[in-house]
């Protein structure tokens, strides 16, 4: 039987549907808030046991156009794979649940969520988080938590909790938490934005004998400060416990009986790891060394086949990997927590070896190669126009915006010296170039209107990639003469605890990755943090622990910042290759004449010269890029002249709902283009020919048609017949 539960949190309503759709799940909840809809749905297969070593979950997020009044876009109008959005949403929900996950825990689980209705300014990240969290603290596997997600913002110095999009981008920064009502799980961070904050009088200069105070533009950029960072923080801990109480409040009667899940099977391993420790402990202390450099395993498989030989029981080979597995485990945590030391010979706060190369690559705009120890970031900037942006639009979006930033992460097989061939970009890959983007967009000098794109390309990884790519971006950048604020640098903290002793790692490698219960990426400036990311393991972390260790990656940060910058001041340019640009501004009416009928004029410019335009029809303004200053010189004057002629054709303007005859001169798919004037034309779309089709009309065919809109040279027009006239 359905039934429905109303709540109020954080000022607004919200509400859940049981036990009315998809009943064939174990669990499902209609979530809604306004007129935002997210169904979740959790599914599990109780016939097999995964017996691999990982939780075998997966988090699906996908959106329905139909939930904005839309059809999908493109010429296949049906849902396709995930966009950027959907993969980091569930990207956020997989790492917000996961840590919840019973030891031992073997069934194959999936949790969907279908976004199925979505007002404008709605955050469909925190609602899908919550919708989620609530259907898995339903369901029948044994979860007794509740988690809980919020977004926050600032605004004039005040604090907001989740905030609507059009606050979220006024926002000064964007942090996203998750966790139970006792600990925290997630944190995903990101400074947004500069401030004009002072105009600086710079020495009064004399202009036709009046005094004129020449004046500098200066931009604050929004780092946050650690310890700014760690008051929030609490705050949000505060919300999150208020948050998972209402909800455990409203759904505790409707959970689901907890099932007695079939555990993977376990194999005692006490002998095996008592013949390890006992016959083959120094051996294993030499791997684990050569496993400080790389961050694949075959040496630990190498070691147990060895060992499954001299035994005589090649067929326990998992049981005997898995036993030296823990004891390579143990060794590696004991030697941080009891010894103070890494496998690698570090000490806790230690960062490997830096080398940074710039301009590596002759013919890219800008490209710095980065190395930190055995992980290696190879940044590539290119510089481009307005035409060169990323055009996307996201559910809620009312139109398509574009992304002039761009920074893409790759991860070939390679870098770990594995043999898998190139693929399209993972759900990490994704995920780890956002996090880079996210470092660095708010130091771009907010004056500089290009495209930018910036490809990582990791060649080497032993732990900390991400951060790495963040560091040999920045570097790019400079190299490329994009105006960068400032530098980012950034560094991968990790965590080893054991009852009430811990240790917090500076610059962690694939071992402490794997072996440790944190990975916490901190990015930033000398001034402060611009992006962060934090995965706990263990369950939740305290806010003291996560306070220390934020303060050990600003240590950290300063450290590789000053190697950085000594790398910018000796940048040799690619001057032959960097874009040149020519800026100037003409009649905004006349941008129509530079750009011609159906775009005849402007083409014609950019196959004379070689060069590239971006053209602003709101204010006029005209950029050439090319290759010499001469070039982009004839091109101006060239457009200049096409716009002074006399004879330069206006646009003429059309009466609307006026009946005119017209000539067809074209025919598409999705219409004929009607020429109603001398180089003007207007488009009569398949949908106004009242009901006859394009194969009713020739090329040259005279027929009526009225005007339905018009704005410049762009006519909308539609079909009249005699006996409507």
């Amino acid at each position: 039987m359905s039934c429905e539960v109303d709540i109020k949190i954080n000022g607004k309503e919200q509400k859940f549907i049981l036990n009315k759709v998809a009943r064939q799940a174990d669990s499902s909840i209609w979530w809604q808030e306004g007129n935002t809809v997210m169904l979740a749905t959790l599914t599990y297969n109780p016939d097999e046991v995964i017996e691999e070593d990982f939780v075998p979950l997966v988090v699906q997020y996908v959106e329905r156009a139909y939930a904005v009044g839309k059809i999908p876009a493109g010429f296949v109008k049906r849902e396709q794979k995930p966009g950027d959005f959907e993969t980091l949403t569930a990207r956020i929900v997989d790492r917000s649940l996961r840590p919840l996950f019973p030891k031992n825990f073997g069934y194959d689980t999936i949790i969907t969520i279908m976004a199925l209705s979505a007002d404008e300014d709605s955050d469909l990240q925190v609602a899908a988080m919550n919708a989620a969290a609530a259907c898995m603290y339903m369901s029948s596997l044994p979860f007794a938590k509740m988690v809980h997600g919020v977004r926050i913002t600032r605004i004039d110095g005040e604090i907001i909790f989740n905030p609507t999009l059009s606050q979220l981008e006024k926002g000064d920064f964007n942090l996203f938490v998750t966790g139970t009502k006792d600990e925290l799980l997630m944190i995903e961070y990101a400074s947004q934005g500069q401030e004009e904050v002072e105009i600086i009088p710079v020495e009064d200069i004399m202009l036709d004998g009046v005094p004129v105070e020449n004046t500098i533009i200066k931009y604050k950029t929004n780092e946050i400060s650690e310890d700014e960072l760690i008051e929030i923080l609490k705050k949000a801990q505060e919300k999150i416990k208020e948050g998972a109480e209402t909800y455990e409040s409203a759904l505790k009667n409707f959970v689901k009986e907890k099932i007695e899940f079939v555990e993977r099977k376990e194999v005692d391993l006490t002998p095996y790891i008592k013949l390890i420790k006992e016959k083959y402990i120094d051996e294993l202390r030499e791997i684990i060394k050569h496993l400080s450099k790389s961050e694949r395993d075959y040496l630990l498989k190498e070691f147990a086949r060895k060992i499954a030989k001299t035994l005589n029981e090649e067929d326990n080979f998992e049981a005997i990997l898995k036993a030296v597995k823990e004891v390579k485990r143990e060794i590696v945590r004991g030697m941080i927590l009891y010894e103070g030391i890494r496998a690698d010979g570090r000490k806790l706060d230690e960062i490997r070896p830096i080398s940074i190369e710039t301009n590596v690559l002759p013919r890219a705009h800008g490209s710095c190669l980065f190395t930190r120890g055995q992980t290696q970031a190879l940044a590539v900037a290119t510089r481009g126009g307005d035409m060169d942006a990323q055009v996307y639009a996201n559910l809620t979006d009312k139109e398509e915006k574009l992304e002039k930033f761009m920074l893409h992460y790759n991860f070939p097989a390679f870098a770990v010296g594995e043999a898998v061939r190139l693929g399209p970009p993972s759900r990490r890959e994704l995920g780890h170039g956002n996090l880079a983007k996210r470092a660095i967009e708010p130091l771009l000098d907010p004056e500089f209107d290009e495209t930018v794109r910036v490809v990582s390309e990791i060649l080497e990884s032993n732990g900390s990639s991400s951060m790495a790519t963040i560091c040999a971006s920045s570097i790019a950048l400079k190299a490329a003469k994009v105006p960068l604020l400032k530098l980012a640098a950034g560094i991968a903290m990790g965590l080893v605890s054991e009852g009430e002793k811990y240790a917090i790692l500076t610059d962690i490698m694939g071992l402490e990755d794997h072996d440790g219960d944190m990975d916490f990426k901190v990015a930033g400036t000398w001034d402060g943090i611009t992006a962060m990311q934090m995965d706990i393991k263990l369950g939740g972390i305290a806010l003291d622990i996560l306070k220390e260790a934020l303060y050990q990656a600003r240590e950290a940060r300063a450290f590789i910042l000053e190697k950085m910058e000594n790398a910018v001041e000796n940048i040799k340019y690619n001057e032959d290759v960097l874009p040149k640009s020519l800026s100037f501004k003409v009649e905004p009416d006349r941008i129509i004449d530079i750009i011609g009928t159906a775009g005849k004029t402007v083409k014609e410019i950019i196959a004379k010269f070689g060069i590239t335009i971006d053209l602003d029809r709101e204010t006029g303004k005209v950029k050439i890029f090319g290759d010499s200053h001469e070039q982009m010189q004839a091109a101006k004057d060239y457009i200049l002249n096409v716009i002074c002629k006399e004879d330069t054709p206006k646009i003429p303007e059309f009466e609307i709902g006026s009946i005119l005859e017209g000539v067809i001169k074209r025919k598409v798919p999705f219409g004929l283009f009607v020429e109603l004037a001398p180089d003007v034309e207007g488009l009569l779309h398949i949908s106004k020919l009242n009901g006859k089709s394009l194969d009713d009309f020739e090329i040259g065919d005279k027929i009526k048609v009225k005007v339905l809109s018009q704005s410049g040279f762009k006519i909308e027009l539609a079909l009249v017949e005699d006996e409507d006239v």
